[in-house]
């Protein structure tokens, strides 16, 4: 259609895309998964630090009881958090490294810091050097804030566009796949390690360097990106790169077609920025007000997502659990992979399922819907039992394990609802909103939001735990505080975020043609209405045409 709005591919019946036969072939398929898997960069790291942390060894080592309550909580959240805070800075630098050096090499590049970084973790953790500790852990950052970016521009640009969708989801699905083998690692470490050897924490977090080695490895079998080839003027070595990952001949028109398509947008984007420093891109992204309400929108997203809670929940699950009512620490390693499982089922059946079928906009909202009802479960169930958490000497009631019970059952269904709504849709609609001009800029503007805030909450959440006499809010301010949030972002959705899905990238400014308090509610609509418009208007030109193109055979034939 003109207009720009297309239907979703059903992944299943995969021979009316238009792609030609042997275009879905291993090789793209192996692609996938080989920069899908740096989506489990991040999983691992939040499946493990609290396991290794909790380790009798690690905190011996660290010398961790001869702390106060609040230095412990703050030694634990920096421990945990310095990832986070690394992040940012590879974040920044990602594309930057992507544009310079490719897509292959920056992969390279990021595993190598990535395990480096471990490496430096697991030794100074050995010897019980704090300082050494964090700058292991935030070395390991840099590598791992690259991720989000390296993996999903290089899925984006090799996948048909009839898959890109569910492509670039297996990076969100990648995620909870890290998550999966960390929980387990941890717990099958808990069974059959001894608490007192450095092994029962090293050998999970040698699950980091493992898959840093993997993708590393893997990278030499894959082919560059088309279109940093075209990018970097080099058209032949696009075309050979396209050829084999769509299985066709390079020279051939199908090839050659999709070639012409990358350099012909290439052109256009020097055109459109030529002589536009930074400068010029912040001016655009800022002053413009259809970019300004998108980067707006990218903003509120990583705020709201990751203050909701559910990220800490994650990276704090072990502890949470303990927390309402998990009783014995291989109980609560069991129950925290178990709770892995679920996030990943709900990861996969958002990114095959929901996000096309229903829609971006209704996913994200029944995912908050399931997160806040969790929230102010588990919130009025502390608040219950307050003393949960803050005397330790308190012991839960016979009455209240029922509660408890449903409150392990409610953090189950948070984690689905996260995984339905905040977590996939923070990178969907930050990859869709933008315009080619500052697409990159402002992608790198939201993830920088999106590392700075997981950090800015995994450090606080510690503290945010302790009793209110120690300088916290304690566990029921705590989880209220979630459910504010995600209440919040519940009704900010549904007043301002518009549907985007089925709509192609380049009819998204449509979305953006009414005044800002229309765009969520009523952008959508107009949008189509605009669709109809240039749909007529190009009906009735190829009419035109066609009474043309008959007129000058008749005239032909008189002749």
């Amino acid at each position: 259609m003109a207009g720009g709005v297309k239907k979703p591919v059903n992944i299943f019946r995969l021979k009316n895309t238009g792609e030609p036969e042997g275009a879905f072939n291993w090789r793209l398929w192996f692609a996938v998964v080989s920069f899908g898997l740096l989506g489990a960069a991040r999983g691992i790291d939040e499946g493990l630090i609290t396991g290794a942390f909790n380790s009798h060894d690690f905190q011996e080592a660290i010398n961790y009881d001869s702390f106060s309550t609040v230095e412990q909580a703050n030694i634990k959240a920096n421990v945990s958090a310095m990832v986070q805070i690394g992040s940012v800075g590879g974040a920044l630098i990602a594309f930057t490294i992507c544009d310079r050096i490719g897509r292959i090499w920056a992969t390279r590049v990021l595993t190598t810091i990535w395990a480096v970084g471990i490496a430096i973790f697991m030794i100074t953790g050995v010897k019980g050097n704090l300082g050494g500790i964090y700058a292991g852990r935030f070395i390991a950052g840099l590598g791992v804030g690259m991720t989000p970016v390296v993996g999903p521009i290089y899925l984006a640009e090799v996948a048909p566009a009839s898959v890109r969708g569910v492509c670039t989801c297996f990076f969100t699905g990648a995620v909870y796949i890290g998550i999966v083998l960390a929980y387990f690692a941890n717990y099958g470490a808990h069974l059959h390690i001894s608490s007192e050897s450095h092994k029962q924490w090293l050998v999970p977090t040698s699950l980091h360097i493992i898959f840093a080695g993997i993708a590393f490895i893997l990278s030499f079998f894959q082919y560059e990106s088309p279109r940093f080839l075209v990018k970097q003027g080099k058209i032949d070595k696009a075309a050979e790169s396209l050829g084999k990952l769509r299985k066709q001949d390079p020279s051939g028109d199908y090839v050659r077609n999709c070639i012409q398509e990358i350099v012909n947008a290439h052109e256009m984007e020097k055109e459109a920025t030529r002589g536009v420093g930074w400068a010029g891109k912040l001016k655009e992204m800022f002053l413009n007000k259809s970019n300004l309400y998108r980067l707006w929108l990218a903003s509120m997203v990583q705020f709201l997502s990751q203050w909701s809670g559910a990220g800490s929940i994650t990276l704090y699950a072990q502890d949470l659990f303990a927390l309402i009512g998990v009783a014995g620490e291989s109980e609560g390693l069991l129950v925290t992979a178990v709770f892995g499982i679920v996030k990943l089922i709900a990861a996969i059946s958002c990114a095959l399922f929901l996000v096309d079928v229903i829609g971006r906009k209704r996913s994200l909202l029944i995912g908050i819907t399931l997160q806040c009802v969790s929230m102010i479960y588990v919130a009025s169930f502390l608040t219950a039992a307050p003393k949960l958490g803050v005397d330790d000497s308190w012991v839960l009631s016979e009455s209240l394990k029922p509660a408890s019970r449903g409150a392990i059952a409610m953090i189950y269904i948070s984690g689905m609802g996260w995984a339905l709504g905040w977590n996939t849709m923070q990178y969907l609609l930050t990859a869709e909103l933008f315009p080619l001009r500052i697409r990159a800029l402002a992608t790198s503007w939201s993830m920088t939001l999106h590392f700075a805030n997981q950090y800015g909450n995994s450090r606080a959440v510690p503290n945010m735990l302790l009793p209110v006499s120690a300088g916290g809010i304690s566990p029921k301010g705590t989880f209220w505080c979630f459910a504010a949030v995600t209440f919040v972002g519940g009704l900010w959705v549904w007043l301002f975020v518009p549907e985007t899905s089925g709509r192609t990238l380049e009819s998204m400014d449509r979305l953006f043609d009414l005044p800002w308090y229309r765009i969520g509610l009523y952008g959508n609509k107009d949008a189509d209405a605009q669709d109809e418009v240039i749909d007529e208007k190009q009906r009735q030109a190829e009419e035109e045409h066609g009474r043309a193109e008959q007129c000058e055979k008749r005239g032909a034939v008189d002749v």
